[in-house]
Parts: C-alpha cells; sequence; structure tokens
C-alpha cells in the first residue's frame, strides 16, 4: 500500500468542517419545518376527499416518494432556470429538501391520523367539546405519539441528504469537504473525518430526540 496519511492538512481545518457542519444542520432544519406544515397540508387535502384538490397533494406526494432526491433538487437549481428563474444555492437546497421531506411527512401523518379511532371525536363532541376542542385536545397528541419517532427518522434523512447540495454549489459540509479536499489532494482524510462529524450529528439528533420523546410522552 503506497497510499501515505497526512492528516495536519485536515486539522487545521476542522473548525471550518465543524462550521460547514452547522450550515448543514440549519438547512436541515429549516427544511424540516417547512415540511411539516406542508406535510401536514397535504395530508388534510389528501384525507379531505374533495377530487378537485386531492389530485395535487397524490401528485406531489408521488413525485417526492418515486423520484430521486437528486433529481428533485436539480428541478429547482436547473429545472426552473430554464424557465427564467435562478434561486441561490441555498434556496436550492431549502427547496428541494422542503419538497421531499413533505411527500414523505404527508404520508406519515395520514397513517397517524388513520390511527386514531373516529369514534373519538365523536365521544368527545357528545362530550360538550367543538371540533377544535376535539381535534387539539384529544386527537393531535395522538397523532403526535404515532409519527413522532418516523419524524426523527425524516430529520435524520434530511441532515444526510442535504450532503447532495454539493452539486449545486452549496457550501454545506459535504461541499465545503469537496472544496477543502480538492485543494489540499487529502480526499480520504478529509471525507473520513466528515463521515466522523455526520455520525456525531445524527447520533446527537437521536439523543436529543430520545430525551424530548421522553418529557413529552412520559404520562
Amino acid at each position: 500500500m503506497d497510499y501515505t496519511f497526512h492528516w495536519r492538512p485536515v486539522f487545521r481545518k476542522l473548525p471550518d468542517l465543524l462550521e460547514a457542519g452547522l450550515v448543514t444542520m440549519e438547512v436541515a432544519v429549516l427544511a424540516m419545518l417547512v415540511g411539516v406544515v406542508l406535510g401536514l397540508a397535504l395530508a388534510i387535502i389528501r384525507m379531505s376527499g374533495l377530487k378537485s384538490i386531492t389530485w395535487f397533494a397524490v401528485g406531489w406526494i408521488e413525485l417526492a416518494r418515486n423520484t430521486p432526491a437528486l433529481l428533485q433538487l436539480f428541478f429547482f437549481g436547473f429545472g426552473l432556470g430554464a424557465f427564467g428563474i435562478h434561486l441561490s444555492p441555498f434556496l436550492i437546497v431549502l427547496f428541494g429538501l422542503s419538497f421531499n421531506n413533505a411527500g414523505y411527512l404527508a404520508e406519515t401523518f395520514r397513517g397517524g391520523f388513520n390511527a386514531v379511532p373516529p369514534t373519538q371525536v365523536k365521544a368527545a363532541r357528545s362530550l360538550g367539546m367543538t371540533p377544535t376542542q376535539a381535534y387539539t385536545r384529544i386527537v393531535i397528541p395522538q397523532v403526535m405519539r404515532v409519527v413522532y419517532h418516523p419524524m426523527t427518522n425524516q430529520m435524520v434523512w434530511s441532515v444526510l441528504m442535504s450532503s447532495l447540495a454539493m452539486l449545486v454549489g452549496y457550501r454545506e459540509l459535504a461541499g465545503e469537504t469537496q472544496f477543502l479536499a480538492s485543494k489540499t489532494y487529502r480526499i480520504f482524510e478529509f471525507f473520513l473525518v466528515t463521515a466522523v462529524i455526520y455520525y456525531v450529528m445524527v447520533k446527537l439528533i437521536l439523543a436529543g430526540s430520545r430525551l424530548l420523546s421522553w418529557r413529552l410522552f412520559r404520562y
């Protein structure tokens, strides 16, 4: 084996990699928040039974779940550019991740709502609750318990999928790693350290999720 490891350039640029890791978390969290709002809206539209708008939700979900995430990212990066709409790399990544997250979360929320028997809403209404009270006090807490862990998995997926952003010129963790590795020619060392950073970020997300789950659902 003729390859010689040189770790000094990597450790010297470690602060830059950690800062890029924060950029990754920023865009992943924002995309997750947008995805939750859009996913909930899509789930409600799909469950509404109104054929005039259901097709929109079904089409979004089918495209998000059954096409490569890279193609979705390229659509916002290069597809819209063909029509004269040019977005910044940050917006390309945010829109691409949000589109994908919304498609998966829509089905997660729909499964959560279907897991709550409709008789519970009727029982709440018979006790004098308004429809809003029935959903906010009876249905939504049970839905959140059902969808919480799938949402955690989606958050992890959002962080890892953000690595595709380097292909549209966004300098998150993977993009910064590619940039630094191309300057120093320490490809393996940089990407190995980056893999460790991704691993630590995911483990922190899972640990935080377990702690939050214990606080929210311990009763």
